[in-house]
Parts: C-alpha cells; structure tokens; sequence
C-alpha cells in the first residue's frame, strides 16, 4: 500500500503524454521541473522559482495579474513568496497532462492541491462529494485547489516557462470529484 501523498511526497501517477513523439526523458524532465516549482512554492524559494522562467515569459496568476518578463515576474516573486515561508498551507503539485506541441514545446497541466503543512491533509477533500460546495468555497478559501498551465519551452536542453497561467478551480462539478 502506499502512502498518502503529502507536502513532501508526491504521488506516484505517471502524467498522460500526447501531441508529437518525444522521448521519456524530457517526460521525466517536465515531471522533475513541475517539482521543482513544488519545492521552491513550499520552501518560499523566490531564486529556484525563478530560475525556472525564460527572460520573455508571460505569467498570470491565480487572481488574475498579468505578468510579462522576467524583471516584472521577479519582482513580483520576491514580494509575495517569502511572506509564505510561515504559511499553515502549502501545495502539491502533480503533472496531469503534456502535451508535446513540438519536441521542445510543452503545454503542461499540473493538478495543485492544498495542504496543511503541519501533517500534510489536502484540504480539498471537504469539497468532494458536495452538491453545492459554494458555501464551503467562501469559508474556506485556502482549500480551493489550483489548475495551472504551464507552457514550456526548451532551449538549450533546458525547460522553462514561456507562458503560464495558474487558475483557481471555481466549477462545482470539478471541485466535488473525488
């Protein structure tokens, strides 16, 4: 039997890959770099999460803010992620889905699920099974789970950002599936 996945152990589900041919290893590569991005969110990194951004990305978070370019992603990087170093939640984050545009183009969907960083309980699991999770949503909003995209670029043998966007999962019928 194996264990819950938890902050620091991520589950163990091999990501759907489509689009182009494209060897195992990038796979393995875009599932190492997705977890990188895990360990820099939970260790409130700024300089790890930003190594992983080409100069020209585009990033739009959660909320909605539209970020272009390294300088204006930094920025904005160094300003929010530190403060979480003490947050009582943190995030996993599990590769869904790539997408292979091109061998060295990936859209990636990732599955980020809240957790409690004192025992590691994905708070999302108060959502399943709901009927109606909206007022759940509204008091609980640190357990509302994540749907980003990231599309990848590699250049130079290396995978980074050129776009991303992280969205809140807000639809009902997606947030009560166990």
């Amino acid at each position: 039997m194996s264990a819950t996945p938890t902050a620091s152990t991520p589950t163990d589900t091999a990501p759907t890959v489509i689009g182009v041919p494209a060897p195992q290893e990038d796979v393995d590569a875009i599932v190492a770099f997705v977890a990188g991005v895990q360990h820099a969110q939970q260790n409130a990194l700024p300089e790890a999460f930003l190594d992983g951004f080409r100069e020209d990305a585009i990033w739009t978070t959660a909320h909605g803010k539209r970020l272009t370019g390294l300088p204006e992603i930094s920025a904005f990087t160094r300003k929010v992620l530190p403060p979480q170093a003490d947050s009582p939640v943190i995030a996993t984050y599990t590769v869904d889905l790539i997408l292979f545009v091109r061998p060295d183009i990936a859209a990636v969907k990732i599955r980020q699920r809240p957790v409690a960083r004192d025992g590691g309980r994905f708070l999302d699991e108060i959502f399943h099974g709901q009927e109606d999770p909206s007022e759940l949503m509204a008091a609980h909003p640190e357990a509302v789970p994540g749907t980003p995209t990231y599309f990848l670029a590699k250049d130079d043998g290396v995978w980074r950002i050129a776009a991303a966007q992280n969205t809140q999962v807000l639809d009902g019928e997606t947030l009560t599936a166990v």
